[in-house]
C-alpha cells in the first residue's frame, strides 16, 4: 500500500494549496499532452471543485459561475463537469449526485470514496482492487467500478460524541 496514494485525502491534514497546484498542473499537462482544450470555464470549474474536498452539485457550480459574472447556463456547467470527469480531473459521486475533484490526478486508478453523510466531505482512495480481484476470480471482466462508502468522518463523529 502506498501511503501517498491510498490515503483518503479529503479527511487528512495536508498542504491544500499544494494539492490545488498539483491538480491544476496535472490538468494543464494532460490537456497539453493530449491536445485537449482546457478552457477558462473548465479551469474555473475545476478550481471550484478544488476549494474543498466536499462533493458539490452542478447547480452549486452554476451558481458560483453566475455570481462571478460568467453568466453560465446549465449546459455550460454540465459540459465543463463532463469534460473534467471524462478526463480524470474530477469524479461524480453517485450517492450525492454531485462532483468532487480527483484527489490523485495523473494516477490511473479505480477510486473508492468515503462519504460523510453529515458534512459531505469526500475522501478518495486510489483503489477498490479487492473488489476487482474478486470479480476477476469469478470470471467477470470489470470495466468500471464505483465504490462509495457512506458514514461519518472523524470530525462529525467527534461532534456527535461531544455535542459540539
Amino acid at each position: 500500500m502506498n501511503a501517498e496514494t491510498d490515503s483518503p485525502l479529503g479527511f487528512n491534514r495536508h498542504d491544500h494549496k499544494g494539492c490545488v497546484r498539483a491538480a491544476l498542473l496535472a490538468a494543464e499537462q494532460t490537456c497539453a499532452g493530449q491536445n485537449l482544450q482546457f478552457t477558462a470555464t473548465r479551469r474555473r470549474v475545476l478550481e471550484i471543485l478544488l476549494e474543498h474536498h466536499t462533493a458539490i452539485g452542478a447547480y452549486e457550480v452554476l451558481d458560483r459561475l453566475n455570481a462571478e459574472g460568467v453568466g453560465a447556463k446549465p449546459p455550460i456547467a454540465y459540459r465543463a463537469l463532463g469534460f473534467l470527469v471524462d478526463n480524470g480531473f474530477a469524479h461524480r459521486i453517485e450517492k450525492l449526485n454531485a462532483f468532487v475533484a480527483c484527489a490523485h490526478p495523473g494516477i490511473v486508478h479505480d477510486p473508492a470514496f468515503l462519504i460523510c453523510r453529515k458534512c459531505h466531505s469526500v475522501g478518495e482512495q486510489t483503489t477498490c482492487s479487492g473488489l476487482i480481484e474478486r470479480a476477476t476470480k469469478a470470471g467477470f471482466a470489470a470495466e468500471h467500478t464505483i465504490a462509495e462508502v457512506v458514514g461519518l468522518c472523524a470530525n462529525c463523529q467527534f461532534e456527535k460524541e461531544t455535542g459540539k
